[in-house]
């Protein structure tokens, strides 16, 4: 294992500095993707077990490679599956995105998940590569429970319909979160809303104002870091820009073309 702080530390520290980050979602099981991505600049990567067609073994293998290779990964969920976030924690996953986040009830199920007692419940075991596989060196249980305390897993948690307008407070949904992260797409989706619209862009100023005022990080998705204005998270610290399939996609059409004319 390396040495200083984990990749998530880094990560916290520079959310807490209000240092904007920059990741992209992976959809692709393949580790030099997430190599790629920390050597051409990214902060973090974002795992996606919702809108991919990676497995359970595929998401294990890239958060191993990545946190080898230094860079934070987080996974995003559709659910709170605890057994599966615990595997995933234990392999190295930086944190846990959970994708349509909306009620206090979700918020606490992602804690339990994501925590060790007192504060969650997640089940503990010494036999996987995060708690050193149980060597001596490694420093036993109370380490890595003192560990786990200080630096926890990383939560973030997406807002894709505008449930706070009569659902639960934004105190009991999002005050045990790192990260707000506004899902677009979907919120534009579920206000019939214009993508680019006014009734749209309010609703994300709503977002922003509540995580401003809970102390958490405010984040969401861009298809390019220059479009930030144009999707209201101009004030955003975390940000996700594409995935892998998209930029891709941009590079091998721009190939093409340029073959083409060639």
């Amino acid at each position: 294992m390396t040495s200083g702080p984990s990749p998530r530390a880094r990560l916290r520290a520079a959310l807490a500095e209000g240092t904007p980050v920059t990741g992209t979602f992976v959809k692709l099981p393949a580790p030099d993707v997430v190599e790629l991505c920390g050597l051409t600049g990214f902060d973090f990567v974002v795992v996606d077990l919702e809108h991919s067609t990676l497995t359970e073994a595929d998401a294990i293998a890239l958060v191993r490679h990545a946190d080898r290779c230094g860079l934070p990964a987080l996974v995003r969920v559709p659910e709170v599956d605890a057994p599966l976030i615990c595997r995933l924690l234990e392999n190295g996953a930086a944190g846990v995105q959970l994708s349509m986040l909306g009620s206090a009830a979700q918020a606490r199920a992602l804690v339990r998940a994501a925590r060790f007692a007192p504060d969650g419940a997640r089940s503990i075991s010494l036999a996987n590569r995060a708690a050193g596989f149980g060597l001596r060196a490694s420093g036993g249980l109370k380490a890595f429970l003192a560990a786990e305390r200080d630096d926890p897993p990383l939560l973030v948690g997406q807002v894709e319909t505008p449930w706070w307008r009569d659902g639960d407070p934004w105190d009991a949904v999002i005050g045990d979160l790192d990260v707000v992260f506004v899902g677009g797409t979907d919120l534009a989706v579920s206000l019939g809303a214009d993508p680019g619209g006014e009734e749209l862009r309010a609703a994300v100023a709503e977002i922003e104002e509540a995580a401003a005022r809970h102390g958490v990080a405010f984040g969401g998705w861009l298809p390019s870091g220059a479009a930030a204005h144009d999707h209201g998270l101009a004030g955003a610290r975390y940000l996700v820009t594409g995935s892998d399939l998209q930029i891709l996609a941009a590079g091998l059409e721009a190939a093409a073309g340029r073959g083409g004319n060639g």
